[in-house]
């Protein structure tokens, strides 16, 4: 039974290191700087783990043997066993996590490949409220906000991928604060939570946010 080591941004970083790789092999005829760049790229994949088995090290390391497109697919199909899920959560929980919103409209979680997502994301169409629940130290962060369109193209702040972009705005009480004292954040991130989740390499951007804004 194969054990799950792989979060879907590492997965994501995998993809983004064999890409690089095999487009260095189409286009490059230097041996060296082909050597060179396949030891980069393993070297890359198991720096962005913090530990490993080494039956693990080497099977990722498999990455800097490879020579043709359909053998780095076969080699991101055989990772796909090791895909560390998003935590199991339930309806109750995630209604836990936005007590004030009495009328919250959850998406159907069975119908969600939880391997593929960083974090969970859906958006309320009636008010244009975006709602991401995201694991962090054993437990799940819930923010809200508003979410527009700005039917533009840029860099989103969680996965620094060009996508087509929305403005979201995060309400909070600071601590400390008089009542009725609220701060506005607001970031450009991915229209499409979907798209953001097969792009994410990296949570580092996506943590200081939700902890910056979290009630």
């Amino acid at each position: 039974m194969s054990t799950p080591f792989i979060r879907n941004h590492q997965y994501n970083f995998i993809k983004k290191q064999t890409k690089f790789v095999l487009h260095t092999l189409r286009t490059v005829a230097d041996r060296r700087v082909l050597e060179t760049v396949r030891y980069r790229a393993a070297r890359n994949i198991i720096e962005d783990f913090p530990s490993l088995t080494e039956k693990q090290q080497q099977m990722l390391e498999q990455v800097s043997v490879y020579e043709k497109a359909d053998e780095f697919e076969q080699y991101i199909s055989e990772l796909e066993p090791y895909l560390d899920s998003f935590p199991p959560i339930t309806i109750k929980q995630i209604q836990k996590l936005f007590p004030k919103n009495k009328k919250l409209k959850i998406p159907d979680l069975s119908s969600i490949d939880f391997r593929y997502i960083t974090y969970l994301s859906w958006v309320d169409i009636t008010t244009n409220r975006l709602f991401i629940v995201y694991p962090f130290e054993g437990r799940f962060i819930g923010i809200e906000g508003r979410l527009t369109p700005t039917h533009k193209k840029g860099y989103c702040l969680f996965c620094n991928r060009q996508q087509e972009l929305a403005y979201f705005v995060v309400k909070n009480k600071p601590a400390h604060s008089s009542p009725g004292d609220y701060h506005s954040t607001g970031q450009y991130i991915c229209m499409q939570s979907h798209e953001c989740n097969q792009s994410i390499t990296d949570t580092a951007s996506l943590e200081k946010f939700l902890l910056s804004v979290q009630k």
